[in-house]
């Protein structure tokens, strides 16, 4: 691909292409209810309210997005349909639940206006979507029909108490930018805000000033000798000092870039904290490493599934590592959460411009038949993430395939 430290800043691609998302989680993904009694004004304190309906509401949400996606790979309708209404039954009877109770406090009460609006509008889009990307069978219009009128309760559900304005519903970009904010204010309290400080400022200007410092010394002892071999200034003494001076601002910069890079091998470049955004208190720290590294520095057991590869495969390859370190503060955990889940996106886009576009033509012989196929220029990056507890190391190694405009597939290698 020629993707290496010459082409590929990392600190650039770090700012622009890698995201880190905090939250906190359950694993039980599908009783969200485990806190749905602090919901009731009653109980708990007023303050305490707009925290417990978010991480019901996010909870529920959660849990939807998963179970679709898990249902939209059944291929087969006798599979797909039944699963579906299941969902559509599910998701009722979470919907009655947070509707259970309306708060009669007019603050209180747009919290759970806002979150009812997005909660009720996002399970309408998800069943649409489950309904336009599954199977189609028309021995299933039974289930398709009952999918299809459950989204039909929550849109007049949404119009009945005038939830958005009719121009707002009419406008495609309007009414989804507004769900978007919606669902910004869902995560006040469960998605954590991340603060992120770039390591190491302090040493590269130590770095800077020590190189400097060598420079300069060097610089002044030739200077002292031309001086001495030279009675008085001439011109050749001036050209000298000319040359001297030139090679100092000449090699300077990649002297320092060279000794920055030295200093900073192995070394952390960021810092990211996470803090909940009721009480500003850090959840979590994360340390993040991101540097091309050589065949040499790899984990023996990294290196060793690697050497599992086919044989076509194992030529010579560049290394980009990433490493995130997470110290998680259990102390500040709000009531009833035990676990904080991390996601940390890549951006591909980076590396597709330094792919070739090309394309070519595939023939076959069919009979007597000559066919004709275009076929277009694919690439792949061996992906192995490395988990490490105090208890165990957990490797597992996947196989991206792309090309110049999209990722083609993600498959995980069975070795």
């Amino acid at each position: 691909m020629g993707i290496n430290a010459n082409t590929l800043n990392e600190v650039d691609y770090f700012n622009a292409n890698i995201k880190s998302h905090s939250a906190y989680y359950s694993e039980q993904l599908h009783l969200p209810l485990v806190r749905s009694r602090f919901i009731s004004q009653s109980k708990g304190q007023k303050s305490d309210y707009r925290v417990n309906l978010n991480l019901f509401c996010y909870q529920i949400r959660i849990a939807l997005e998963a179970d679709v996606k898990d249902t939209l790979k059944l291929k087969q309708a006798e599979e797909f349909y039944p699963k579906a209404i299941e969902l559509v039954e599910q998701s009722a009877k979470l919907l009655v639940k947070l509707r259970r109770y309306t708060p009669p406090d007019n603050k209180l009460k747009s919290y759970f206006q806002n979150a009812d609006n997005y909660l009720s509008w996002h399970t309408e889009q998800a069943f649409l979507k489950l309904l336009a990307r599954g199977p189609k069978s028309s021995d299933f219009s039974r289930e398709r029909g009952a999918v299809i009128d459950f989204c039909k309760q929550e849109s007049e559900y949404r119009e009945k108490l005038s939830y958005n304005s009719q121009v707002t519903l009419e406008d495609p970009n309007r009414i989804t930018n507004k769900m978007r904010l919606l669902e910004r204010l869902i995560e006040y309290g469960v998605v954590f805000n991340k603060e992120t400080t770039n390591l190491g400022a302090n040493l590269k200007r130590m770095a800077r000033g020590a190189v400097t410092a060598v420079i300069m010394a060097f610089v002044m002892y030739l200077v002292l000798n031309a001086r001495s071999n030279f009675e008085e200034i001439t011109i050749a003494l001036i050209a000298l000092l000319g040359v001297i001076y030139g090679l100092r601002e000449t090699f300077k910069d990649d002297l320092t870039q060279w000794a920055w890079r030295q200093v900073q091998k192995g070394r952390p470049k960021w810092r990211n904290k996470f803090k909940n955004s009721v009480n500003d208190a850090t959840v979590c720290t994360q340390m993040i490493w991101l540097e091309h590294i050589k065949k040499k520095e790899i984990p023996e057991d990294v290196d060793k599934l690697l050497k599992k590869r086919g044989r076509q495969n194992r030529q010579e390859a560049n290394f980009l590592h990433f490493c995130a370190k997470n110290q998680v503060h259990v102390d500040e955990f709000l009531p009833g959460y035990e676990e904080v889940q991390q996601r940390i996106t890549f951006n591909m886009s980076s590396f597709a411009r330094y792919l070739k576009k090309g394309a070519g033509k595939l023939y076959s012989l069919e009979g007597h038949k000559v066919s004709k196929n275009s076929v277009e220029r694919r690439y792949q990056i061996n992906l192995v993430m490395r988990f490490k507890t105090k208890d165990e190391v957990q490797l597992e190694r996947y196989k991206l395939t792309m090309n110049r405009s999209e990722i083609v597939a993600i498959e995980q290698m069975k070795d």
